[in-house]
């Protein structure tokens, strides 16, 4: 994964997937023993509706969280905001953060800049290895 300005797509992945109860992202699905390369098929499978509203919303949720982290502040209403409208626009119905007992900030913004700060400082060619632990839903 490569070294830029925030965290790599992959790592948010695994701070969003490993801190909320979602099945059915792109993390939790490889954990379950998915083929990599069916991953994207197979959350898009519009006979299993609940995974694929669950698989728009981790990944609305992490391009959420990546703004976030370019801008270098997190703001919780531009966040909330921005992940909704990512499911809004593709017609599905944003991730119910009230229904969590969570510090947004915390869980998700502060999580990924520590795994961030992890990942930066890891020596090049060497292994970052993590347990990926999904919430109970």
């Amino acid at each position: 994964m490569p070294r830029q300005g925030i965290l790599p797509h992959d790592l948010v992945h695994y701070v969003v997937e490993s801190a909320l109860p979602l099945r059915h992202g792109f993390l939790s699905l490889l954990a379950r023993g998915a083929d990599a390369q069916f991953v994207m098929e197979a959350v898009h499978d519009y006979a299993n509706a609940h995974a694929e509203t669950e698989s728009v919303q981790a990944e609305a949720i992490v391009e959420g969280l990546q703004a976030q982290l370019w801008s270098g502040a997190f703001d919780e209403a531009a966040f909330l905001a921005g992940a909704a409208a990512a499911c809004i626009a593709r017609n599905k119905p944003p991730f119910d953060f009230s229904r969590l007992a969570l510090d947004i900030k915390t869980a998700l913004y502060d999580r990924a800049l520590a795994l961030h700060h992890q990942w930066h400082t890891a020596p090049y060619y060497s292994t970052l290895s993590l347990d990926f632990i999904p919430q109970p839903v």
